[in-house]
């Protein structure tokens, strides 16, 4: 985003005067600015899957995923305005098409989990995306495994069992579509993130942001219009503010990772467990289950070694490259 200019018609002396203040302000230390935009991140995302369910009897999950690709495209025209050539120069289409398919479809299908199932066992399964990425990182990405990474892994999937009690969610309703839905939606995020990866090395944040965004509506659009119905004025309210809320989500998370140290600001990530389990309970009368519980603690606490372990393995590499 842009620094805020001054308003029109302030004097340059003004202009210089407020800067000033503002320069003389005191900062906050990057790791406490970092985390309140996390925490900022957290709650828009309990508002937007709140909003997911609160419209789910009405909208279905494939028309739901329209309306916020198409948020999320209105949101990004004004940047793509300013160079459009440049925000669509690739040199992997097939890539990026790829990856904008399993979006729009793990979308649908985290959608639909959300919709289906109490907030707090969705919202649980839905971190099982990191350890996804741990084989997805050696098959595709030729990263090494080390015991750490490995025995987190597994310990994160136990936890999933935990969860879905072999046969039983926490919630005490039959393992089904919605439980699959959510798994399935995590291991395709995670194919979506590792593609990620790989399109960074030469091409723009703001390439992939546009590609994902026009390609998104374009792969949501079939799947809506076989469950197309026109909203009424409030529902379409709800409807986009739905999707600018999952657009605001992602944006603070960008913010508060790109100011914090990311092994710092992960576990502020997790704060969202708790406030979809609240807004679960407050609204929609949910009581988790003890399993999902325990099976969620499992796997935040297996998520967040394999996160530090990642961080730890960072630094010191910069540290090798430095000496």
């Amino acid at each position: 985003m842009p620094e805020e200019l001054p308003p029109t018609g302030v004097s340059r002396a003004g202009g210089a005067a407020t800067a000033a203040a503002v320069a003389s302000r005191p900062r906050l230390p990057p790791n406490i600015e970092g985390a309140l935009w996390m925490l900022a991140s957290a709650l828009g995302f309990t508002v937007m899957t709140s909003l997911i369910k609160l419209l789910g009897d009405d909208y279905p999950a494939a028309l739901q995923t329209f309306y916020r690709s198409a948020a999320g495209l209105i949101v990004l025209l004004p940047l793509v305005a300013r160079d459009w050539r440049g925000a669509f120069r690739t040199t992997r289409p097939g890539i990026l098409l790829f990856r904008s398919g399993v979006g729009t479809l793990a979308m649908i299908f985290s959608f639909y989990a959300f919709q289906k199932l109490p907030l707090a066992e969705a919202n649980a399964l839905s971190f099982t995306r990191t350890l996804w990425l741990v084989p997805l990182a050696f098959f595709i990405l030729r990263e090494p495994l080390g015991p750490w990474r490995i025995g987190a892994a597994v310990l994160g999937f136990a936890g999933v069992l935990v969860m879905l009690s072999p046969g039983f969610t926490g919630s005490g309703h039959p393992f089904g579509l919605a439980q699959l839905a959510a798994l399935a939606s995590a291991a395709m995020f995670a194919m979506t993130i590792t593609g990620m990866k790989v399109m960074t090395r030469d091409h723009s944040p703001l390439t992939l942001l546009v590609y994902s965004a026009v390609l998104g509506v374009a792969f949501a659009v079939p799947p809506a219009l076989f469950v197309w119905r026109w909203p009424s004025l409030p529902d379409l309210g709800l409807l986009t503010a739905m999707g600018v809320m999952g657009t605001i989500t992602q944006g603070c998370y960008i913010k508060g990772m790109q100011i914090g140290d990311a092994g710092a600001m992960a576990p502020i990530d997790y704060t969202r467990l708790v406030f979809t389990a609240l807004v679960g309970f407050a609204v929609f009368h949910e009581i988790p289950g003890w399993t999902t519980i325990v099976g969620a603690v499992i796997v935040v606490v297996s998520t967040l070694i394999i996160t530090l372990r990642e961080q730890q393995q960072a630094r010191a590499a910069r540290r090798a490259v430095s000496d």
